[in-house]
């Protein structure tokens, strides 16, 4: 499937990845815009009116090292045919 497929299907809560990836377990996922409680000095400075630090949605990628890390697409990422649904 395409790219544009792939992001829709993260948003109907899917996990995708590229047939391509050599990493084990590797998939992104949408997480949509909310806010969490601040855990360093810097985001205790910008907390909203409910001392929370609001985020937009983003793609995230869950890492052949089992973390979890904001990703963007490359052009190769975007132009490629191979994205699969993980189940």
């Amino acid at each position: 499937m395409d790219f544009g497929t792939a992001i829709d299907a993260m948003k109907d809560k899917r996990k995708v990845a590229r047939k391509g990836w050599n990493g084990k377990g590797m998939f992104l996922y949408y997480v949509p815009a909310g806010a969490y409680a601040p855990c360093t000095d810097i985001a205790k400075s910008i907390v909203n009116e409910d001392g929370l630090v609001e985020y937009g949605a983003y793609i995230a990628m869950k890492t052949a090292q089992g973390n979890v890390v904001p990703w963007l697409a490359s052009q190769t990422d975007m132009l490629a045919e191979d994205w699969m649904i993980v189940e």
